[in-house]
């Protein structure tokens, strides 16, 4: 491993952790609160993460039960609590209530300001939706629904409500003008302002709950863009949802609010509990289904979940649901627009229907993925930076066709309203109902499912805030609404079948309505892979406990079909696609798999970076602080023993380093060593011990820990000018328990330590002996390396690419290593390896990932001819003609 040259040292120097010039000017002395809370905001600093890293959950959990264990830091407080007495019980009683009173405090808060935001999201989305239509003359700020509504249901026939235009053509061009106008300032606003705002952001919020760190994904910037320009992408008409979407919205709102309480803001466990219930209330605002979002957070967000987790995202969710209602914003006294209710019952006769709906949800969740994660790879390689371009054309597009047809036309919420409705409950929408025209209904859903379908393809994922759980929904809706109306013609042409019998003859027997929310709920659960929490989102959209059976059905025969194809949901596909370090929630179940049950030595890392405790430069510790990118070094005891120790984080080490230069004059040829052990004490409790943070040691001195006769104010030392130390000791700052292993380790056993004790890195140890480490990103490489080889073993046709590190061009991409890469040879970029995992499960550059490559490049070679010729003939038409003979020589040359 190389390291900064000498002459980078007075660079070195000047680090703002490292510099001895940060310390305290010698003229004055400061007071003791300076000096404590100067030591509380280096500790502080110490235990921060560095972006695109992964949290030691074992560490988290240590440094919260230190904080803990110190006490309040306020001296009045600690002044109170050591008074005896009534007086002193009723504080200490009163404290303990107040500190357990604070999480429900934030929990409320930030559920209040889930429902505000939503309401404001949802009237603004409808508003801009009906701008694109035309305008109300009795107040511009009025959607269709509300300008009318004193005088007829039939939009139509509203003289109030005005179209552009007048007539069609206009109209069109207007509905086109103003999709491409919505979807530039959404794109212009996210790429300048919060490229974090881009996407659905489930997959990242899923990796942040697992603890992997991304600085600025939830931060106030991208809340208010994200819930700004989200309106703006729906409105534009692109094949996107805001279900999604809201989801970061709440996350990003519970981060901004906890971040307010110091308690929450230094602690990661603390922290993970809020973003936890506020993606529950995410997804409750947007289906208005409480239990629904505290099942999703459970089902599909954090891998662990705990009852207090559980109570908290459930109130959460019911305070962001009873706020919302509160505002009504829809005016109708549901918390969504597409809320319904059945009155009545189904027959089994419906029940082929059903299972045909689900093999249909299975079949599209899978064409989707497939193709969708074929687009990515193509919009990562060629269009990364024309995020504004794509999105503009894309709404473009989408207006252009969708105006054609009556179900594209209208927003997706609103066309599920409509498709979802009782044919009796005024669900007659342009002869939807009506016999006489059932077989144009037919043909106008299956054109809307093909085409949306199609358009979901190639719009989730753009630069706009895009979700994929509504769009699903609305390609679900169109075909089980075409199903229904085809079971309800066949029971009208063939009343006496015997299947038939069970109808009431007084009565409608077939609800068509009915068939379209089991295709909501089968798209739903086709894209997303979850079962339970669908059941009881469609449950608490219609209130009725008639079709939960039916639901069940639906949802199980989707599941079996969508497990054909494995590879998880769509989030979990965009997560490998982007090379997140994150572990699936369930063990393998395959047995068979030899990628899990070979033994950790063909993992682990053997080329490591060690400390060794017998003694280092404590220059060469500087540089390998400050240029390595790994977050810490095992110790072991010397170079040529290699017995652990234990294992040091960078980040103490710099903590260690800094706090060395501020009290101590160091020799610039100092060692630093890593033995020193502190004495066990009989007036303390052993854990406090060990929990307290230690002075630095200088061995040599009488005593184990030598301290300075002129010690300043609350202990800490004070800096000295006469006398440079040669020699300082670490070992205070050495993790002497981290989690080791052996070599013969199973693969998968060391996985479930990852996944259930959550470790930053574990050691290998062979009888105490140090042989290698390994890190969540090395059993992932492995996992894609060996599924890679499987691939290309059993398939010679698939035309896989080998493995090799890429450049990752989105707005996640850096080059730092991750911090699970800790003192490991070589680093592991954020995109090595499991994009192309996608390749080999996809088929990597084959199929539509291909034809959209030569698509672009035809499009280039074509746009440059026409540029050329436009170009040409005005240098010609200024120059009288003399340009024409060349651009028929470049036209030539191409």
């Amino acid at each position: 491993m190389s390291y900064p040259p000498t002459s980078d040292r007075e660079e070195f120097e000047q680090h703002e952790l490292l510099s001895a010039e940060n310390g305290h000017d010698h003229g004055g002395q400061p007071s003791d609160a300076e000096l404590r809370a100067e030591e509380a905001e280096r500790e502080d600093l110490m235990r921060r993460y560095e972006d695109f890293s992964t949290v030691d959950w074992i560490q988290d959990s240590l440094l919260e039960r230190t904080v803990q264990s110190k006490g309040p830091t306020n001296p009045i407080v600690a002044r109170l609590d050591r008074i005896d007495g009534i007086f002193g019980y009723v504080w200490r009683l009163i404290r303990r209530g107040l500190e357990e009173g604070e999480s429900w405090v934030v929990i409320t808060l930030v559920g209040v300001t889930i429902g505000i935001s939503a309401a404001l999201i949802s009237i603004i989305t409808a508003w801009l939706s009906d701008m694109k239509l035309g305008y109300c003359t009795t107040g511009w700020w009025l959607t269709q629904k509300y300008c009318c509504l004193e005088i007829t249901e039939e939009f139509e026939s509203c003289a109030e409500w005005k179209r552009w235009g007048g007539v069609w053509p206009l109209g069109w061009i207007a509905y086109i003008l103003w999709a491409g106008i919505f979807s530039f300032s959404a794109a212009f606003l996210v790429k300048n302002f919060a490229p974090y705002a881009a996407g659905s952001g489930i997959s990242e919020i899923k990796c942040i709950l697992g603890g992997f760190i991304i600085k600025g994904f939830l931060s106030v910037e991208t809340f208010l863009i994200k819930g700004l320009t989200l309106p703006l992408a729906i409105a534009s008409g692109l094949s996107v949802g805001k279900e999604g979407p809201s989801v970061h919205v709440a996350c990003s709102i519970g981060n901004v609010v906890a971040r307010l309480f110091s308690r929450y803001d230094r602690s990661h466990l603390k922290m993970r509990e809020i973003v936890t219930a506020s993606s529950a209330a995410g997804v409750a605002v947007a289906f208005g289904s409480p239990i629904g979002g505290v099942l999703f957070s459970i089902e599909e967000m954090n891998q662990t979940f705990s009852n207090r987790t559980m109570w908290r995202s459930f109130v959460c969710a019911l305070v962001a649901t009873f706020t919302l209602a509160s505002m009504d914003p829809f005016r109708t006294g549901k918390l969504v627009l597409f809320q319904v209710s059945y009155d009545r019952d189904w027959h089994y006769f419906e029940i082929p229907a059903y299972i045909l709906i689900g093999v249909f949800g299975g079949l599209y969740g899978a064409f989707v993925i497939k193709f969708n994660l074929q687009v990515a790879a193509f919009r990562r390689k060629h269009l990364a930076n024309h995020g504004i371009a794509e999105a503009v054309t894309l709404a473009i597009i989408t207006a252009f066709v969708g105006y054609m047809n009556r179900f594209l036309r209208i927003d997706m919420t609103e066309s599920l309203s409509l498709l979802f409705r009782e044919c009796e409950g005024g669900g007659d929408h342009e002869g939807l109902c009506q016999t006489s025209s059932q077989w144009r209904m037919v043909n106008s859903l299956l054109i809307a499912t093909v085409v949306r379908t199609a358009l979901v393809v190639v719009s989730y994922g753009c630069k706009v805030p895009a979700g994929i759980f509504v769009p699903s929904m609305a390609v679900g809706a169109t075909f089980g609404r075409m199903i229904g109306i085809l079971v309800k013609a066949m029971h009208t042409s063939y009343p006496q079948a015997p299947w038939f019998a069970a109808c009431a003859p007084d009565a409608p027997c077939i609800t068509p309505g009915t068939y379209a929310f089991l295709g909501a709920a089968a798209a739903l659960a086709g894209i997303t892979r979850i079962t339970v929490t669908v059941v009881v989102i469609m449950f608490e959209l219609t209130g009725a406990l008639t079709y939960i059976l039916p639901t069940m059905i639906v949802a199980i025969v989707t599941k079996a079909v969508s497990d054909q194809f494995g590879g998880g949901g769509i989030a979990d596909q965009m997560i490998r696609l982007n090379g997140y370090p994150f572990l699936e929630k369930e063990d393998k179940e395959d047995t068979t798999d030899k990628a899990f049950i070979e033994p950790i030595a063909n993992v682990m890392k053997r080329d490591i970076i060690v400390m060794a405790a017998t003694g280092v430069p404590l220059q060469q510790i500087g540089e390998m602080v400050q240029s390595t990118s790994y977050q810490g070094f095992p110790v072991v005891k010397s170079d040529s023993d290699r017995t652990i120790i234990g294992f040091v984080r960078k980040n103490e080490l710099r903590y260690a380093l800094d706090k060395a230069r501020r009290t101590r004059n160091l020799s610039p040829n100092a060692i630093c060593t890593f033995q020193h052990t502190p004495p066990l004490t009989t007036d303390k409790p052993i854990v406090n011990e060990h929990l307290q943070r230690p002075d630095v040691v200088i061995p040599g001195r009488t005593g184990s820990i030598f301290r300075s006769p002129s010690m300043g104010a609350g202990g800490f030392p004070r800096r000295e000018s006469g006398m440079e130390v040669e020699e300082v000791d670490f070992g205070e700052y050495v993790d002497e328990i981290p989690l080791t292993v052996s070599p013969k380790m199973p693969l998968e056993i060391v996985l479930q330590l990852f996944r259930r004790m959550g470790p930053r890195v574990i050691l290998v140890s062979d009888q105490g002996k140090l042989v290698g480490l390994v890190t969540v990103k090395d059993v992932l490489r492995h996992e894609v390396v060996e599924h890679h080889r499987h691939t290309r073993l059993t398939s010679a046709n698939t035309g896989i690419s080998p493995i090799t590190p890429t450049s990752r061009s989105n707005p996640y991409s850096h080059s730092r290593d991750d911090s699970s890469s800790t003192a490991g040879g070589g680093g592991w970029d954020l995109g090595f390896g499991l994009g192309h995992q996608q390749d080999s499960l996809e088929g990597g550059g084959n199929g539509l990932e291909i034809a959209l490559e030569e698509g672009f490049a035809w499009l280039r070679v074509v746009g440059s001819r026409v540029y050329n010729v436009l170009y040409e003939g005005i240098r010609g038409g200024r120059g009288r003609g003399a340009g024409r003979q060349n651009t028929d020589f470049d036209l030539g040359e191409e």
